[in-house]
């Protein structure tokens, strides 16, 4: 068994074909990298560190160009939750198409059990209670 096909057995569909369309976009590789690298508490402690030592020991006055810096960072970090927030929109979406499309088909069989067996049940009674002498 290859390891798509070991992915798409333990994972939804939709899932599985999220993360395959996502692998083969290196973009999409990239702003996921970064965002669970914005995500993690490493993300935090370096930055708590270099803030602190830019502080310290870059500049006397660090507080205009760590205030860029900052800035800047901040929107860049947005962008990224954007980017994250349309991603899982788009899942969700997907997901929702799938389960769908999945429920419409489980209730037309379960419909047409439903019905032959009816029509079983229908004749059953038809052969045995109606016509018990005709066997």
């Amino acid at each position: 068994m290859t390891d798509d096909e070991t992915v798409s057995h333990r994972h939804h569909p939709v899932v599985a074909a999220h993360r395959s369309r996502r692998a083969s976009d290196a973009q999409l590789r990239i702003a996921d990298a970064i965002t669970k690298f914005a995500g993690s508490m490493t993300f935090v402690y370096l930055h708590a560190i270099g803030f602190l030592l830019w502080m310290l020991f870059a500049e006397s006055d660090p507080w205009p160009t760590l205030t860029l810096i900052v800035s800047l960072e901040a929107i860049f970090l947005s962008t990224f939750v954007m980017i994250g927030q349309n991603r899982q929109a788009e899942f969700q979406q997907a997901k929702a198409d799938h389960d769908f499309v999945e429920q419409e088909l489980e209730l037309k069989t379960n419909t047409e059990l439903t019905r032959a067996i009816h029509a079983m049940t229908t004749e059953l009674h038809r052969r045995l209670v109606e016509d018990p002498g005709q066997r």
